[in-house]
């Protein structure tokens, strides 16, 4: 049945979503509290610099690059820093960019868990159909007859929920995850803000 194949597929892929979203949001909070202790113990950008080459998977670590970017700029051109609202731009930009990386595929998980039970519902009462369908032409009107289709076409009700119940659970649990590193991200920003008025400005 071309319904089972596709609640098949759908769901082997939103495993496959979950399993590798699961093992990216993990590490990037471990890398995120390893980068952050790092940078609170360095004392200027060169130390922070070379942190970020060891906890790539951070988010923090794209935030950083964006707003060490900027700084950089004005102080090769102007010798130092005069422009912190385009500071607080770029680290805001950062942390856009690295949310939509996070958020990557979560619209297939939240598809998913929304359509899926409907698609095994159509399978099901499409099935049922020819089971009726099948016991017309038979003449024999008796459950012996009807029953393993009906049961055959109540297999897509049971495949769609299989397909869309982790889906929904998942979304919801990313999506707490994401929005807990896009806190982070934002107090992270009032940090590296900090660090540059204590090396330019203080």
């Amino acid at each position: 049945m071309a319904v089972l194949a596709l609640l098949v597929v759908a769901s082997c892929y939103s495993w496959a979503i979950i399993f590798s979203k699961w093992s990216r949001l993990r590490r990037a909070q471990q890398e995120n509290g390893k980068f952050l202790r790092a940078f609170r113990k360095a004392s200027g950008f060169e130390g922070i610099t070379a942190a970020c080459e060891q906890f790539p998977a951070a988010p923090l670590v794209t935030v950083y690059d964006y707003g060490y970017a900027e700084v950089d700029r004005q102080v090769r051109v102007r010798k130092t820093l005069t422009n912190r609202t385009a500071v607080e731009r770029s680290l805001q930009i950062g942390a856009g960019e690295e949310i939509a990386r996070l958020e990557k595929n979560m619209n297939w998980l939240a598809t998913t868990a929304a359509i899926t039970p409907f698609v095994g519902l159509f399978g099901t009462v499409w099935g049922i159909i020819d089971a009726f369908q099948a016991l017309t032409g038979a003449g024999a009107a008796s459950l012996r007859a009807v029953g393993p289709g009906i049961a055959e076409a109540l297999i897509a009700t049971a495949m769609g929920l299989f397909a869309a119940i982790p889906a929904a659970i998942f979304y919801n649990y990313f999506g707490f995850v994401i929005r807990e590193l896009s806190g982070r991200m934002d107090d992270f920003g009032l940090e590296f803000m900090n660090l540059i008025e204590r090396v330019y400005e203080g």
